[in-house]
């Protein structure tokens, strides 16, 4: 099978998980990757796509005629290598099944050429329709627009045709060329996102998957922490803060605050800064903080008091899968939609957008995370019993 994935840590990793599940099952496995991920994908048999997207997601917040040029200039070269080495790596692995990310937009019509089964993987709900919530990362992500809930998702699907002269080009590398064959439909749509966290909506088909989140267990490429971060985590009651690849705004003076924030409730500070996302000068530094550049949550959480974090879906299952409870500060995309649903959940806090945090806002938000540690224990134990890489790969093996 073919695993081809886009996007940053969130999207390669359980990919990554999953490729490496299969294969230790004796299935045949090749994963598309794009490069500079950060994720360990020793053992497995990947591939290039070309496309790094650090570079695509730029620096910061970008004025609109800055983002007009960033377009030019990066996001559509990007994606149109992706999308060429999709189609290119596809061909030469010549898969019995593909499996791919919604930004993949060539799989469809290198599936069809080949004549093998197409299957969708989100970890996000934006391309499959339901009434009970708008489209994670639309203009109406925080509204309940009762039965037009389903119309909001045309705007993801709208995305998609800016790079429809791309995906052509793309296909003309296919034995006849594009024309030469009919797209794939997806024969499944695999949701790797977990029920406890998302309850599944009643108006899905049911070829519909929700797998549970795809999580690398110990001792099946999950990364082990650095011994000292571990001791330092160990060391008393901590605060883990992590934004991820996100890097808009003002990265110290949101160290700052967190730090204030989690002295303010006697904690100390595991301030993870990602691509970026957070800094803190060193003379706001101290024994009860310590600043790395990464570091593997999944290992570093369970002995964490709380987390601060941006909301993605991979931190998001992450964080829930330890039994931690959380702030959440989302910057953008489907960031909002999984802080509400935390915070409906009763895991997390309210969440605060990253322009409004402050230790004003901060303090108070840590103090109600605190106070639902119970809740997230509960959770993070159904979490951790979930068996998502065995429910994905047997759908996939069934079809």
């Amino acid at each position: 099978m073919m695993l081809l994935t886009s996007g940053t840590r969130g999207d390669v990793e359980p990919f990554a998980a999953l490729a490496r599940y299969a294969a230790e099952r004796g299935h045949r496995v090749r994963l598309g990757v794009p490069e500079n991920s950060g994720v360990d994908l020793s053992g497995l048999d990947t591939v290039s796509l070309r496309v790094d997207f650090h570079r695509l997601m730029g620096t910061g917040s970008l004025s609109p005629r800055t983002a007009v040029r960033h377009f030019r200039s990066e996001v559509g070269p990007g994606m149109r290598g992706m999308l060429s080495a999709a189609v290119q790596e596809t061909l030469a692995f010549d898969p019995d099944l593909v499996l791919h990310h919604p930004l993949i937009l060539t799989a469809p019509a290198v599936a069809g050429a080949l004549g093998v089964p197409r299957v969708l993987a989100e970890f996000v709900p934006v391309a499959t329709p339901t009434q009970e919530f708008s489209a994670p990362g639309g203009p109406t992500v925080s509204k309940d627009l009762g039965r037009f809930n389903r119309a909001t998702y045309a705007v993801p699907r709208g995305g998609a045709r800016l790079f429809r002269g791309d995906v052509e080009r793309a296909c003309r590398q296919l034995p006849g060329g594009l024309a030469a064959s009919a797209p794939a439909a997806s024969r499944a749509t695999l949701m790797g996102i977990s029920p406890q966290l998302l309850p599944r909506p009643a108006d899905w088909p049911a070829r519909v998957h929700l797998t549970g989140a795809w999580h690398a267990d110990a001792g099946s490429g999950a990364a082990a922490p650095d011994p000292a971060v571990a001791e330092f985590v160990r060391g008393g009651p901590c605060l883990v803060a992590t934004f991820g690849s996100m890097a808009a705004g003002d990265p110290s003076a949101r160290g700052r605050a967190v730090v204030a924030s989690a002295r303010a409730h006697g904690l100390r500070t595991l301030l993870v800064t990602g691509w970026g996302g957070l800094s803190l000068p060193v003379r706001d530094r101290g024994d009860d903080v310590l600043v790395v550049p990464s570091a593997p949550l999944g290992a570093l959480l369970p002995d964490a008091a709380v987390a601060v974090h941006h909301g993605g879906a991979g931190t998001v299952h992450t964080v829930a899968r330890a039994g931690v409870p959380s702030v959440v500060v989302p910057f953008l995309v489907d960031q909002p939609f999984w802080g509400r649903q935390l915070h409906r959940i009763g895991i997390a806090a309210a969440p605060i957008p990253y322009r409004r945090l402050a230790p004003e806002s901060l303090v108070p938000a840590v103090g109600d995370a605190l106070a639902r540690r119970e809740q997230a224990q509960r959770v993070g134990r159904a979490v951790r019993q979930e068996q998502g890489l065995r429910t994905a790969l047997d759908v996939l093996t069934g079809l």
